[in-house]
């Protein structure tokens, strides 16, 4: 086992970076993070096929959804059960002879001779889970370490990491409805540089930003997907203390779940709760019309075995940031859907919730009402840009000074109390916007407003970056100026591959000065970082108060 794609991914300064045990950080099995090895290098004989097909302007639904969807699965936490991947494998062989097939067609359609592919093309896995173990040197990206460095490997992964980002976000937007086969094709044609093991670091750090703008490209489309079913997400109350009755925990990030499950429990009293990064769910028109969408239980996803093991009732994890559920005794009434698996654990694979609910009625629910706490969400750009010019004359008459996104992944390695820290510490005449789960650290306190312009804005999850990529190209062209050029400092926390595709997207778009902690990124060597330093001035965070003052001077 090698993994070293996370934030809290082990690291020594004795030896080399990354888990590489028996079992990782995440709880995850070296079998696991091996299979999974297995079927990336698959995915990208598949792209291989599928991105000169898409040159030559053939296309094939199934080709390109099992790219996203396998790809999602090999995220940090997302998948821990080494018999979906086995059947994965399996699918992913099956698979790429359509992407041939159609490759092949599309060449005799046009009187082209087709490449001859080698490599992850025409690899062939093992017959065997112990023989596609014993493989799966070849297929990491870190297997000619030795000949090329760690400044590629660092690269490479980087590439890898956010195109694993990419496919997460493209999977999201596909479950909503929204496709786009430019995306696709674009997606298979940096897995199909991958897989020629690129040496060439100038190549490579074009790949990356080439990364960041279809990333940016995968954000818009997942945004209209969600604001055309659900509607624009508009300022609401959440309710974020239990109420009395049966429930219904939901967690993760699909939108598409959650409305079938409060589809499904209309009418039978159970009460239901969105988690973690399902919080900005509660703000959409479209699932706040269910009455029994009664608030949010609990924080962020590092929280969970604590939170879940004492919610009453049933639990749903319908995408990345599951834990072991076998720790805090609460796997029989945990259950996955979509890319996430564990073994032991029952999944919902075809929309059915009718499980969750019985077991969610065999359970006693909450006995009493608690006082009732409440927080405001639903600040995303569309909410925002209607008050744009309020917020522009604030900033011109000095009762804004600043702006601050503080925001990204949560986690639980040391550190990201520097997060909360920096949100208290920001003066009363800057506005703080916040996405992504980070904002557990410091959403429940009282930053009051400008102006009737609330001091905190919360913008939504990891999935409405495109929402404060918007707002800020938004203030930029109000103000007639670049991004870098407004009075907005992004105070970054990162933990796994959909950060490392926003991050991309940022750098893509320009965007410098980003503070990002609590650690930097552990594939990243240091003289790596010192490019991304010296190019974008990215910044590792450091004391909350110092990193304060210094951007505030900078702004000034």
């Amino acid at each position: 086992m090698f993994c070293i794609q996370c934030e809290q991914t082990l690291r020594s300064s004795h030896r080399a970076d990354g888990c590489r045990l028996a079992r990782g950080v995440c709880g995850k099995d070296a079998t696991t993070a091996d299979l999974q090895d297995v079927l990336v290098y698959l995915v990208e004989g598949i792209a291989m096929y599928g991105s000169r097909a898409y040159q030559l302007g053939a296309s094939l639904p199934a080709v390109n959804r099992f790219v996203n969807y396998a790809m999602f699965t090999t995220l940090t936490n997302v998948n821990f059960d080494a018999a979906r991947f086995d059947d994965l494998v399996l699918e992913a062989v099956a698979i790429r002879h359509q992407a041939r097939a159609l490759y092949q067609k599309a060449c005799a359609d046009k009187g082209l001779t087709p490449e001859a592919l080698s490599g992850a093309a025409s690899w062939q896995p093992g017959n065997t889970r112990e023989e596609m173990l014993a493989q799966v040197g070849m297929a990491s990206l870190e297997s000619d370490r030795a000949q090329v460095g760690d400044d590629v490997i660092g690269l490479r992964l980087l590439l890898l990491y956010g195109l694993k980002g990419c496919s997460a976000y493209a999977e999201h937007a596909q479950v909503l409805g929204k496709e786009d086969a430019s995306i696709y094709g674009d997606l298979m044609g940096h897995l199909d540089f991958l897989a020629t093991r690129p040496t060439d670091i100038n190549a490579l750090l074009e790949r990356a930003m080439a990364i960041g703008q279809l990333n940016f490209h995968i954000m818009a489309l997942l945004d209209a997907a969600g604001t055309e079913r659900f509607g624009h997400p508009e300022p609401t109350r959440v309710l974020v203390t239990p109420r009395k009755g049966k429930c219904i925990l939901v967690s993760g990030h699909d939108l598409v779940d959650l409305e079938a499950i409060l589809k499904q429990t209309e009418g039978k009293g159970i009460n239901v709760y969105t988690h973690g990064e399902l919080l900005p769910a509660t703000a959409y028109p479209g699932l706040k019309k269910y009455v029994h969408l009664t608030g949010n239980y609990g924080t962020a996803w590092q929280n969970q075995k604590d939170e879940f093991a004492k919610f009453p009732g049933a639990v749903v994890m319908t995408s990345n940031c599951l834990m072991d559920p076998f720790e805090n005794n609460y796997s029989q009434r945990l259950f996955t859907s979509g890319p996430v698996g564990w073994p032991g654990v029952t999944h919902v694979s075809n929309g059915d919730f009718s499980p969750v609910i019985e077991a969610a009625l065999a359970q006693p629910g909450f006995a009493d009402d608690h006082i009732e706490q409440y927080i405001t969400n639903g600040f995303g750009h569309n909410t925002v840009m209607n008050v744009a010019g309020t917020v522009v004359d604030a900033v011109k008459s000095g009762d804004i000074k600043h702006f601050f996104v503080i925001g990204g992944c949560d986690g639980a390695n040391p550190g990201r109390n520097y997060y909360t820290d920096f949100a208290e510490q920001a003066p009363d005449d800057t506005v703080v916007m916040t996405l992504g789960c980070g904002k557990y650290r410091f959403n429940r306190h009282d930053f009051g407003d400008i102006g009737g312009i609330p001091r905190l804005l919360d913008v939504g999850q990891c999935n409405d970056t495109y929402s404060a990529l918007k707002i800020a190209l938004a203030l930029a062209d109000a103000f007639d100026c670049g991004v870098n050029d407004l009075p907005l400092t992004l105070i970054i926390s990162w933990f796994e591959q959909k950060a490392a595709a926003v991050l991309l997207t940022l750098l893509a778009l320009g965007v410098q000065n980003i503070h990002l902690g609590p650690t930097l990124p552990a594939f990243l060597t240091p003289n790596l970082l010192a490019v991304l330093v010296d190019k974008f001035k990215l910044r590792p965070v450091g004391d909350a108060g110092e990193d304060l003052q210094r951007a505030l001077k900078l702004a000034s």
